[in-house]
């Protein structure tokens, strides 16, 4: 039997547990990496153990000194455990989105926990991360653990969870790594490590819809988020703990998705974990199905549903919140290109704004991304913008299109939900829809106002 000096060494060694029932015989095999059977119930644990050891070793942190940190909950829980043992106080900040059970586990360490406000922009000062900045400015002896930004983050999970899997994997003998992207540390670190193996896993990271990893991928660019309600996964803000480099693919997920899978996790499996399992869960899932049998996943299990009893656990919760109606839902993105059934429209990153205004007149539309060689769409012309360039004279119908363009905004997954447009058209006049780094469409409110139509009148005819 194995015994520890302290809990902090029994961080890691977490079990790989095969799924037996998300995904069938027709499907890849599974492989949940269980980081809910770390000492605090989450991934969380291995970072916060690794910053502080390194903060030491380097004078960052001494005795006596104030660990401070913006947490959504599970590294503020980890780094409470810690400072508990090495004799540290901590102040942590957190969105005003995270449960009561995570905020009460901080403070049952004696953490001091400041909530801020989930919806308010990444530059203001009620910002959590803002607000941790202030509280480590203003605090004698304070280590601002910045989870975000560290590279100790990065290491962590290279040294750690990605040296783990391999060696449980004999030697990385699996085809799909799946893991959330918050800080980003996770798949950075992770795929640091199969990267430097020379390993042919592919590294696949999962962000919520209304995060901004999945436009930061495919675009470089720093879209506006929108709020969702899956916690610890996914940011609103640009990461340096997300290295986009060693990550292959990445896949968006939706709230109803990542709780649906996490409840039958929970009831199917016998996986006591969080909602951001269900959102990585679910895109393994949807790995499987596409690689078929003779093929591997390793997928991560985040936290604990212990921080979320009154939450996603909660059949009223879910139903509060529109993850339990009735009826179906519109169906997904990828759908309604189909209905819609009408070519890519964009341009080259060399075609002129008379070249735009003939493409906007032949095809009828109001707005075309520009693309490069390989698809991936950089920015966007509207209508208005040509109107603008021209007016004010400062443009001819042989400038590029390019000098005029606009960042694009509104970039969507083609699986993610029709529901989640709305969002994207209360900030931008249309939606791009990328997959694999590639552009599959451009979706208008027209578009959506059209796929209800038709849906009614089928559903009406199907009755007649």
């Amino acid at each position: 039997m194995a015994m520890h000096p302290n809990i902090l060494s029994a961080i890691g060694q977490t079990p790989l547990v095969k799924l037996n029932k998300i995904v069938d015989d027709s499907c890849a095999t599974v492989y949940a990496k269980c980081e809910i059977m770390n000492p605090v119930g989450s991934i969380k644990d291995r970072i916060a153990h690794h910053i502080i050891e390194q903060a030491e070793k380097k004078g960052l942190l001494t005795p006596g000194g104030t660990i401070v940190e913006n947490t959504s909950g599970n590294t503020g829980l980890a780094l409470a455990m810690v400072a508990a043992v090495k004799g540290y106080k901590c102040v942590f900040t957190l969105p005003d989105k995270m449960s009561q059970e995570k905020i009460d586990m901080m403070r049952s360490f004696g953490a001091e926990v400041v909530v801020t406000p989930t919806d308010v922009p990444g530059d203001s000062p009620e910002h959590y991360v803002n607000t941790a900045k202030r509280i480590a400015h203003e605090t004698p002896g304070a280590y601002y653990v910045d989870q975000y930004h560290t590279e100790f983050n990065i290491e962590a999970h290279q040294y750690s969870t990605g040296q783990e899997i391999w060696n449980q994997t004999d030697g990385g003998k699996f085809d799909v790594f799946v893991g959330g992207t918050g800080t980003g540390g996770t798949v950075s670190g992770v795929g640091r490590w199969f990267k430097s193996k020379n390993s042919p896993t592919r590294i696949v990271g999962v962000d919520p819809i209304g995060s901004v990893h999945y436009h930061l991928f495919h675009t470089g660019t720093l879209p506006t988020p929108h709020v969702y309600k899956v916690e610890g996964v996914g940011e609103d803000i640009l990461c340096r703990a997300m290295d986009f480099s060693v990550v292959d693919e990445m896949r968006q997920v939706n709230d109803k998705e990542s709780f649906e899978l996490a409840r039958r996790l929970v009831r199917e499996e016998g996986l006591f974990c969080g909602g951001s399992s269900g959102s990585t869960v679910h895109v393994a899932a949807q790995i499987a199905r596409e690689l078929g049998p003779g093929h591997t996943i390793v997928v991560i299990l985040c936290d604990s549903a212990t921080r979320y009893i009154t939450k996603y656990l909660s059949d009223d919760w879910m139903r509060q919140h529109g993850f339990m109606e009735p009826g179906e839902d519109l169906g997904h993105v990828d759908q309604l290109l189909e209905r819609a059934n009408r070519p890519v429209i964009s341009m080259t990153d060399d075609a002129t704004i008379g070249g735009a205004i003939s493409l906007f007149r032949q095809h009828g539309v109001s707005q075309a991304p520009i693309v490069d060689g390989h698809a991936k769409p950089v920015a966007i012309v509207h209508e208005s913008d040509v109107l603008t360039a021209l007016k004010h004279g400062g443009a001819t119908l042989s400038t590029r299109a390019r000098d005029i363009a606009q960042p694009i905004g509104g970039l969507i997954y083609p699986k993610a939900r029709i529901e989640e447009l709305y969002r994207i058209f209360e900030h931008d006049q249309v939606a791009v829809v990328v997959d694999n780094n590639k552009l599959l469409g451009v979706i208008s409110q027209i578009d959506v106002i059209e796929f209800m139509a038709n849906s009614t009148n089928s559903a009406n005819g199907s009755h007649n």
